[in-house]
């Protein structure tokens, strides 16, 4: 017995439409439903939760570590923002490091995606990276918490003036 094809067309229609509107499985699926390259985070996370009815998002690492590409990030224990398209809000957890200096990220977002540029906003100043960077979660490195300054050393661990904080910068300016 042959069965026509068109009697198969519902079927085939119904598994395509829940399998493209099933919601994301993955924190990087989130990011990319939004619009966000996946690897603003680091790889191998699966210890994630979104509320849906505000997109804050809680992603736990098993140790804090850091990634180094063109720039230099750190990410702790746990990493949490708002989502929405084409921008991470409110986010805490990811520190960027700029020469010897290390900024609380506080907003990334993508204004105009045809441009290949992303936003770091880091509290006194907007950085612009290329989105290419981000394509990928890279790996994540651990650091060595006794160690001496490096780069592989917890921002919130640094001593002295290290941290730059946007309302210790406003008061010395």
């Amino acid at each position: 017995m042959r069965i026509p094809f068109l009697s198969l067309f519902p079927a085939l229609f119904l598994t395509f439409f829940l399998t493209a509107h099933s919601p994301p499985s993955s924190i990087y699926d989130h990011l990319k439903h939004n619009g966000l390259p996946i690897g603003l985070l680091p790889k191998g996370i699966s210890d994630f939760s979104i509320d849906p009815n505000t997109n804050r998002f809680h992603v736990n690492l098993t140790q804090p570590c850091n990634s180094e590409f063109e720039i230099q990030l750190h990410y702790d224990f746990n990493i949490s923002g708002v989502l929405s398209f084409g921008k991470i809000a409110n986010l805490s957890g990811v520190c960027q490091q700029e020469l010897f200096l290390w900024f609380p990220v506080i907003n990334i977002r993508v204004d105009d995606p045809t441009s290949g540029l992303i936003n770091f906003d880091v509290g006194v100043v907007d950085k612009q990276f290329s989105l290419s960077l981000f394509e990928i979660p890279r790996d994540c490195t651990a650091f060595d918490p006794k160690g001496s300054l490096s780069i592989f050393q917890k921002p919130s661990e640094l001593l002295g003036t290290e941290i730059v904080e946007e309302h210790m910068l406003r008061a010395i300016s």
